[in-house]
């Protein structure tokens, strides 16, 4: 994402909450962007409190938002929804029967900005214990076998992804090294997993991150 950022001439501010910097207003940036961490958008600490409140200030101004994995819990609750149990922990980059994550477009999906220039059914690397339940002014884009509310919309430009887009090698191996869950996995094979999915999986990141800053009017 910031190698798309950059050669595109965007400036970006990167908070990090995990530090405790606080969130600036995000009505005065011209899009929000929020990732994925260890936390629960159920948590009661101030970091989570101060996260809601910024993020519901930004869909009420209209900022575009793009979250992914736990800035899409946080969007859902922030607007109404509830963030509970997953019934499947997903973890990696395949289910407990050995079959590639994947996601598959709703039909709403297909015809969303979005996915523009996509296929209907996207491999995914998923890592959460928790999803959510939406509101009925929620749509869905993308749903999962095991866990179905995968991307979210709210109102015009407003997205949610439970999966994440953003993994690359580095990434990976840092995880693998840092997440109890992957911990549980062998690296190897979460390797292998990657290798087979990666040419697949980064060129749809990159188009959707595109596609996301064209529906932000950034470029």
């Amino acid at each position: 994402m910031g190698e798309i950022l950059y050669n595109n001439k965007i400036e970006a501010e990167i908070i990090d909450l995990e530090n405790g910097e606080e969130i600036p207003d995000p009505t005065k940036s011209e899009a929000l962007i929020v990732m994925g961490g260890p936390a629960s958008a159920n948590d009661i600490t101030k970091t989570m409190k101060q996260e809601i409140v910024r993020i519901e200030q930004a869909i009420k101004a209209g900022v575009p938002y793009l979250g992914v994995c736990l800035g899409m819990q946080a969007l859902v609750k922030a607007c109404g929804g509830k963030v509970i149990r997953s019934p499947v922990k997903e973890v990696g980059w395949k289910d407990l029967q050995g079959n590639k994550n994947s996601v598959k477009l709703t039909e709403q999906g297909k015809n969303d900005p979005i996915f523009s220039g996509l296929e209907t059914t996207l491999p995914i690397f998923q890592l959460h214990g928790e999803t959510v339940e939406t509101t009925d002014s929620m749509q869905l884009l993308a749903a999962g076998k095991h866990c179905t509310n995968q991307v979210i919309k709210i109102g015009n430009n407003a997205y949610g992804f439970q999966g994440h887009l953003e993994m690359t090698t580095v990434l990976l191996d840092t995880w693998l090294a840092e997440d109890d869950d992957l911990k549980r996995l062998s690296p190897e094979e979460v390797k292998r997993d990657y290798a087979t999915v990666r040419n697949e999986y980064e060129s749809n990141s990159k188009m959707l991150f595109n596609n996301f800053l064209k529906i932000a009017r950034l470029i």
